[in-house]
């Protein structure tokens, strides 16, 4: 394990095949520990975390629409970048992103 794996805080999520395509799941945390975080996966299979709230107005971007590397609010369709957590242009605003990893199928995301 290399020196960065050991300060990372990584957290079971859920086996890689029950991450539907094209959506989320949702790793619930209290408001205390930074709220829930969104775990994504594309259709080329790459999987993203974010915060699970919209920059603009905190809509639960797990319930958005994933198209390529980018996630669409449901509440006002702002577009957010899921490797970055970047709103794109021309809506301004981040939200916070954590690192992922897979190992075996199963998925972990980084909870500093």
């Amino acid at each position: 394990m290399s020196a960065i794996e050991t300060e990372m805080t990584w957290r079971y999520v859920c086996k890689l095949d029950d991450l539907p395509v094209l959506g989320a799941r949702v790793l619930e945390r209290g408001e205390e520990e930074g709220g829930n975080v969104a775990v994504f996966r594309n259709d080329q299979n790459v999987v993203f975390a974010l915060l699970d709230k919209c920059p603009h107005k905190g809509g639960p971007l797990s319930q958005g629409i994933v198209f390529g590397e980018r996630v669409a609010c449901p509440l006002h369709n702002w577009t957010i970048e899921l490797k970055s957590g970047d709103a794109a242009a021309p809506d301004v605003g981040c939200t916070a992103r954590f690192d992922v990893k897979i190992n075996n199928g199963d998925v972990f995301v980084d909870l500093p």
